[in-house]
This record gives C-alpha cells, structure tokens and sequence, in this order.
C-alpha cells in the first residue's frame, strides 16, 4: 500500500471521528462518566497525582487507566483531549489494517479494508468513548500487521525482531483485553506448524510477552500475595457467564449493582459469606470459577443450550449495551446517524463469509486468521456477550469482508480474475482464472445474514441502559429533576426494566415526592419480587416514615436474596429495635459487623442497642470501636460521651464531648449533655454555658432549660 494511500485513510477516519467528538461535545453523556469510564477517570486521576503502583491487586485490565493517567498528568483531565488522542489511535488502527489487509489480500482489499473500518459505525462509538476499546483493536491491528510482515518469512529465517515486536503487541492486548491471552496460543501453534526456526521465534515472541507481562505479574503478586498474570477477575466474569440463570449476557453478581465500583466488592463479599471466612483475590476467583464449574458438569443440557445462546449472540447484529449505547449517541452525531445502517455487525459477517469463500483457494496461508477469530470467538462464548467484549473481532474480520465486497463487485461487473494476490480473486472450479455461477455461493451468504440479523435483543432495552446509567449518574451530582427524566425515558423504551423504576424512586424520594417514590419502588418489586436493592431502599423510605415493621419485613425479603449485606442487617437492626425488639437488633448489628468489620456505623448501632439493654460494658467496647473506626464522625463521639456519662465516667465524656463538639459545633444535644458532664463535676459556670449556648442554638430544647435552672439553682445556693 502507498504512503498516499495511508494518508488518505487516516484523514478520512479522523475527520468522521473529529466531527463525531465535536458534535456530541453537548450531549449529557459527554462529561457524565458512567460505569467503567467513571471508575477509570477516578483510577487515572489517582495516577496523575503519582500513585503509579497502587495498592490492591488488579482487578480490571490496567493499561487504559494508566494510558489515562499519562493524558491527564500532562495535558489535565480534559475529556477532549482524552478523545482527539482516542480518535489519532483509532485512525492509525484502520492504516495498520488497511497495510495488513494489503499483504494477506490485493491492494485495493487492504484500501477497502482500512477505509471499512474508518467509516464502521461501532469504531466510529467507541473511539468516542472513555473505554479501552480504542486500545483493543489498536493492538489487533498493530499484531495484524507484524503478522502480515512475518507471514512472507515464515518458511525462512525468521528472523527474531519482527517476533519480538508481535509479542510485545499481544502483551500490551493482554493488558487491555485479558482474554485476548489465547492469541498467544494460537501465535504458538502457529510458530510450532510453520516456523522452520521455531525456537529462535519462539524465544523471541516469549520474551515480548514477558517484557510487558512480567512486571505486572510480579506487582501483583508481592501486592497480593498470589500469582495474577493481569487481572483477578476470572473466576466472577467466568460464574457470570456460566450459572443458571445467565443469558449469555452481563448480569451482576447482585441484581442492579453492576457499576464497577460494586463489581469487585460483591464478588468478594458473597464469596467469603459462603465459606464464613476472609479470601485473597485469589480464592474469591476459585470460589466463582468452581461454582461455574459445577453447573456445567451438573447440568450439561442446560450449559450447551446457553452456549448456543451466546455463540447466536456473539454474531448477532445487535450490539449488546453495558453502559451507553450507540443509538443514543448517534441521535446527537450525524457521522454516526450516517454509518450505522450499513456500518455494523449485520453486514460485516455476511460480507467476511463470502470473504472466505472466494479467497479459500489460499486457505494454508490464511490459516492464522482463521485460527485468530475461532479463538477470540470462544474466548468471548466462554464467559459472556458484550459488544465491546466481540469488537476485537471486528478488525480480524474487516479484511475478508473487503474481499467479500470486492469478490461481489467483481461478480456483479463479470471481471476476470488473474489470481488472489493480484487484482482479484479467485474461486476453485473447472477454470480457477474465472469465478463460477456465483448462484452457488449465495445461499450460504443468505443463511449468515439471516442468522446474524436474526432480532434477539431489541434496541430499546439497550436504550433503556444507558438512559438509567445517566440518571444514576445525575443523581450522584444532586440533579434530580434530570435524573428524575432520564429515568421515566429509560422507562418509556422498556416499560418491564426494574432498576430503571428501582432508581426513579430513590431520586423521586431525595426530591420528597415520597408518595410517587411508593408506588414506584411498588412497580420495581412487581416486576422483579426478588430485587434486593428495591427492597432495601424502600425499607429506608418506610424505616425514615416511622414504619418499622413494614421497613423490617421488606429488610428481610431483601436478606432473602442478599444474606451478605452488612448495610441491610444493620438497617434491619435499626427496624427491630424501633419495634422495641431489641435482642433481635443486638444479632442483626452483630452479623452486620461479622460481614463488615470494619462498619463503625454497626458497631455504634450495636453498642446503643447493647446499652438499652442494660449491658453497659459490651456497649462501651462497641462505642469505643465505632470511634476508633471513623473518629471524624461527630454521632460516633457523641454516643461514646453520653455511654460514658450513663457509666459515670465524667473525664472520659467530657474529653469525648468536646471532641463532638470539635467536629460539630451546633451539635445541641452534645452542648447540652457536656454541661451535665461538667456540672457532675462542680463547674457550674461551664456547665451554665454549655446550656445557654444549647438554647442559643435551640431556644425550644426543655432539657437544655431545666438543666439551665437546675445549674442557677445550685449556683445560687452556693453563693
């Protein structure tokens, strides 16, 4: 391929993305980061700052966050300079593809390939994106084409840089996409089948992997005490695609808690409730992974059935949402309103089919491909479905289907073909210099766009994701009324969407509108008896109401589906004792601690409950641990001092009052309750203060005016 042929390409993909950056530079989803692009702005803020080790082993696929970091130490958290950098990346991607398609394919194959993959609709979305799928398929590409390179050489010397280079491509894939580590196996094969020099390739491409493996391994593991190669993941994503009720889709480990920041800590939770003690990362991946396990070996019927599920879905022209979905950012650019009905999924199969037919005749040297899409394929079918999960397929299927297209024009103008590295194609047959009856070739053609178009999901319900996404996102910044609206869109495209109704009524109660926030949590819980979250938050709402039995019962069936939540034990604790159940709350902030030991709001809830019931000195030791847990909250010091005032330990209290009243100076009850300390211990004058600056503060508090008497009183008799 030309060096002009290159640079038409890469202008042509970056002006479409350019203009796509600028266009949707207003929509709401621009600068509201939701789901994994929130948890990698916050990750690469960390880094910019200098945090470049971190601290816990890594969970999710590390090289976009520091990528991020990198943008942001030296140009700020702009979100458009994140995307113009994305959108260069991207638009080098469709040049390295369109130079690899060259080699594998005639010229003008690999043109069409890297000008396919400029104007797809789904590169065009994601590229856009603050995702680290711009990096994925860059890395496709780049190996792609030190593959075409190598390809030429690999009967002879192989000589080991261009080995070196793909390996350490395949190395930075791995630490962007963690199931693209069967490519390696794949290059291996490769290696050991057709590389006369394999241990010198060999050795090569190993080292490149381990240049950029190992000292992520190695962090890992004096961090986590275990060996992780890239990430501690595997066994959750691997139960979430494989388990009873899965779909072939994402489905959180806790039912509408499938934001990154819960990811991680339910897989852990629910894993050390079911073995009753604390789990390294690696034995929480060991725990998901055999339960995956034996549902497979336990129910065979049923695991081939949802395989089937996801190898129908992994080819589906639907293009399976996790956060933000492409139809909601094409109603704001109009390059990717004018790529979508022809730039996806749907015709990009059909077209690499008939790629692979008319270039069969040269199969042997195509065989990596081949090998290449089977194996990231599987790979995806092994755990579940997303589109981002299958886009790396993309670039490893645009080069067939630039033949399919051009094998098409070449049928459809009569066009003889020459041979395959030529300007054409050509198809086994009594004269293989001349294409066949083509009608023998479009029935297969036929049934794969059938079968990939073939509707399974709709695109409302993808729609409906992303507008829940960004209310949840509105409603952590306090825009109600927004998320309030995002809410009730996300519920006109998919009436039957539980969290969408689920969060409505959280921000419809934020906003006070407690009556609607009723009858919505109601239609959440009727379409989905079971969803724990919807449970809990109405339980809040009825617990805040004064309607602790009714807040206990829904505590409780929230327990049903959720027994490791250390907050709904301790709020069903809170139910119970306002029901005057008070041993019934005593174990329920009990096992709130046990799942969390670390909860100073248990402990302290404990220790009052403890205190009502007359056992002062566990009520102590549980008040004093919530403070020594979170010492900066003013109720935890404030309920230490007055347990220690009820024991008659003056000095104590004093100290811990004044230290509420350090965090909380209009704390009134603590003003008040200092001056009994203090007068206890004959300073009436203080004493007298404390109640006077508690009535400053709350001229109707009947406490703080007896105590006011009683203190004037008693002065008064001393004079």
């Amino acid at each position: 391929m030309s060096i002009g042929a290159g640079a038409a390409i890469f202008l042509v993909a970056l002006t479409i993305r350019l203009i796509h950056v600028w266009q949707i530079r207003r929509a709401p989803f621009f600068t509201i980061l939701m789901g994994d692009a929130h948890g990698y702005d916050v990750w690469a803020r960390e880094i910019a700052k200098g945090d470049w080790i971190g601290h816990d082993v890594f969970y999710q696929a590390p090289l976009y966050p520091y990528f991020l970091g990198v943008i942001y130490s030296t140009l700020g958290p702009n979100l458009v300079a994140v995307r113009v950098c994305q959108a260069v990346i991207g638009s080098c991607s469709c040049v390295l593809l369109a130079s690899a398609a060259c080699r594998f394919f005639p010229a003008r194959a690999g043109i069409v390939a890297g000008l396919m993959l400029a104007v797809y609709a789904p590169a065009i979305f994601f590229d856009g994106l603050l995702q680290k799928s711009v990096l994925d398929v860059f890395f496709v590409c780049l190996a792609l084409w030190l593959i075409a390179r190598i390809t030429g050489r690999t009967h002879g010397s192989a000589p080991a840089r261009p080995w070196l280079s793909l390996g350490l491509a395949l190395g930075g894939l791995s630490l962007t996409r963690e199931n693209a580590l069967v490519f390696v196996v794949v290059i291996v094969a490769w290696i050991l089948v057709t590389v006369r020099d394999r241990v010198k390739a060999a050795g090569a491409f190993a080292l490149g992997l381990a240049i950029v493996l190992v000292p992520v391994a190695a962090r890992n593991s004096v961090i986590g005490g275990g060996f992780y190669v890239t990430t501690s993941q595997f066994g959750p994503n691997f139960f979430i695609g494989n388990h009873p009720g899965a779909d072939g889709t994402y489905q959180s480990l806790r039912y509408g808690r499938g934001a990154p920041e819960y990811e991680r800590q339910d897989a852990t939770d629910l894993a050390e409730h079911a073995l009753h003690r604390r789990l390294a990362p690696a034995e929480v991946s060991e725990y998901w992974t055999d339960r995956a396990l034996h549902f497979i070996t336990s129910q065979p019927g049923a695991w081939a059935k949802l395989m089937a599920r996801k190898v129908a879905l992994i080819w589906n022209a639907t293009e399976m949402v996790d956060t933000e979905d492409q139809s909601t950012h094409a109603d704001w650019s109009w390059p990717l309103r004018i790529a979508s009905p022809i730039g996806h999924f749907g015709v990009l199969v059909p077209l690499a089919t008939f790629g692979v037919v008319v270039t069969w005749r040269d199969r042997r040297r195509l065989a990596v491909l081949y090998a290449l899409i089977v194996a990231y394929a599987a790979s995806v079918v092994l755990f579940y479905v997303f589109a981002r999960y299958r886009y790396p397929l993309v670039p490893l299927l645009i080069p067939f289907a630039a033949a399919g297209g051009i094998g098409i024009w070449d049928l459809g103008f009569g066009i003889r073909i020459t041979g395959i590295r030529d300007s054409g194609f050509g198809i086994r047959g009594p004269n293989p210099n001349r294409i066949p009856n083509p009608t023998s070739q479009i029935p297969i053609v036929i049934v794969v766009a059938v079968f990939t178009n073939w509707p399974i999901e709709s695109q409302a319900a993808m729609r409906a994701v992303t507008e829940t996404n960004l209310g949840v996102a509105l409603q952590t910044d306090r825009k109600l009324d927004e998320a309030i609206a995002h809410y009730r869109r996300a519920i006109a495209a998919r009436p039957d969407y539980a969290p969408a109704y689920s969060n409505l009524a959280t921000a419809l109660r934020d906003a006070k509108r407690l009556d609607e926030a009723v009858a919505t949590y109601q239609q959440a819980l009727k379409l989905q008896p079971d969803f724990a979250a919807a449970h809990y938050n109405f339980a809040n709402l009825l617990l805040d109401e004064g309607d602790a039995a009714a807040a206990a019962d829904h505590f409780q069936r929230a327990l049903r589906t959720e027994p490791a939540s250390a907050e709904v034990h301790n709020n069903l604790g809170i139910a119970l004792a306002g029901l005057g159940r008070v041993d019934d709350a005593i174990a329920e902030f009990r096992q709130a601690i046990e799942l969390d030991p670390k909860s100073a709001k248990a402990y302290r809830n404990l220790g009052d409950a403890l205190s009502a019931a007359g056992h002062q000195a566990e009520a102590l030791d549980a008040l004093h641990q919530a403070a020594d847990l979170d010492p900066n909250d003013a109720a935890n010091r404030y309920d230490l001092a007055s347990a220690l005032l009820d024991a008659g330990k003056l000095d104590e209290a004093v100290v811990e009052f004044r230290a509420t009243l350090k965090l909380a100076p209009d704390f009134v009850e603590a003003h008040n309750n200092l001056g009994i300390a203090v007068g206890s211990q004959g300073k009436l004058d203080e004493a007298i203060g404390e109640f006077q600056q508690a009535l400053k503060l709350d001229p109707d508090f009947a406490d703080a005016k007896k105590n006011l008497s009683t203190a004037l009183a008693a002065k008064r008799q001393i004079k």
